[in-house]
C-alpha cells in the first residue's frame, strides 16, 4: 500500500526566518503522524537554512514512525547519519545558492566514491536511498551502488504546462520505476507534488512512499496539520479537481 513520508522542512522555515523557538518541527513531526503521516521527512542542508542538528537529534528519539533523512552525500553529513541512525537517508545534490532541490543527482559523475557511500552507511545498518531523475542510465547506477532505493524525482511532472509535457513525464515516471525493480530497487518518489497533481503519480505501480513538504506544509498554516496530512492521504486514493490549482 502506498505510503506518505511528510517533510516539515518548512515549518523549520518559518522559525529561522526570525531565529526564534517557534513553530518547532518536533511539535510538527508528532501533529502529522497524528494525522497519518506513515513517515517524517528533513532535510540536513549544509548551511543549516531550515532543519537544525537539533532538530533531527530530537526527532530520531521522538519519532514513532519512520525518520528518513535527506543529506548531501559529504563526509559531514555521512558522520552525522552514522552518529543519529535515522531510519534510513536518501542522499540527495546540494547547491547553496539553490532554493529547492533542483533535480536529481548524476550518480555517474562520481560512481566510486557513491558506492563507497553506500557502504559505509549500509554497513551500519542504514537503508540507502538516491534521489535521482528517471533516467536509465542513472538508474542502473543507482542499482551498480547496492543502494536499496531510489527516490524518482517528480518535478518535471510537476511544474509540466500543459497535458501533453504532464504525460509524457508521467511516462519517464512509470518507466523508471519498472525498470528499477526490474534491477530489485525499491521505489519511492517526491519533489513539487500538490494536492491537485498527486494521484496520478500515487497510480504508479511499484511506488511506495511519496516524500510531500511544501503544498502539506501550505496548507497547515491555515488548517493545521493533522487535517491537512488527511487531506493528501485522501488526494492520494482520488483525482483532485484540477481547476481548483489554477485559482
Amino acid at each position: 500500500m502506498l505510503t506518505l513520508g511528510v517533510n516539515i522542512d518548512h515549518i523549520a522555515t518559518i522559525r529561522q526566518a526570525r531565529r526564534t523557538i517557534e513553530p518547532d518541527p518536533v511539535a510538527a513531526a508528532f501533529l502529522a503522524e497524528l494525522g497519518g503521516a506513515d513517515g517524517i521527512t528533513v532535510h540536513l542542508r549544509e548551511d543549516r537554512r531550515h532543519i537544525q542538528d537539533r532538530d533531527v537529534e530530537i526527532l530520531r528519539q521522538t519519532v514513532r514512525t519512520h525518520l528518513n533523512l535527506e543529506m548531501a552525500p559529504t563526509e559531514e553529513m555521512i558522520e552525522i547519519a552514522l552518529r543519529i541512525k535515522p531510519d534510513y537517508v536518501t542522499l540527495v545534490p546540494e547547491k547553496r545558492e539553490e532554493v529547492t532541490t533542483e533535480g536529481g543527482l548524476d550518480l555517474l559523475s562520481n560512481l566510486d566514491y557513491f558506492a563507497q557511500v553506500v557502504d559505509r552507511l549500509q554497513s551500519s545498518g542504514i537503508p540507502v536511498s538516491w534521489f535521482i531523475d528517471a533516467q536509465e542510465d542513472q538508474i542502473k547506477a543507482a542499482a551498480q551502488t547496492n543502494a536499496l532505493f531510489i527516490e524518482l524525482h517528480t518535478g518535471k511532472y510537476a511544474e509540466a504546462h500543459d497535458e501533453k509535457s504532464r504525460q509524457q513525464e508521467l511516462s519517464f515516471l512509470n518507466q523508471g520505476t519498472q525498470q528499477a525493480k526490474q534491477l530489485g530497487l525499491r521505489v519511492n518518489a517526491g519533489h513539487g507534488l500538490t494536492y491537485w497533481n498527486v494521484y496520478p503519480i500515487a497510480c504508479i505501480a511499484g511506488i511506495e512512499e511519496l516524500n510531500i513538504g511544501h503544498t502539506i506544509i501550505s496548507r497547515a498554516v491555515l488548517v493545521g496539520m493533522e487535517r491537512a496530512v488527511r487531506e493528501m492521504k485522501l488526494a492520494m486514493q482520488k483525482p483532485q479537481n484540477q481547476e481548483n490549482s489554477r485559482k
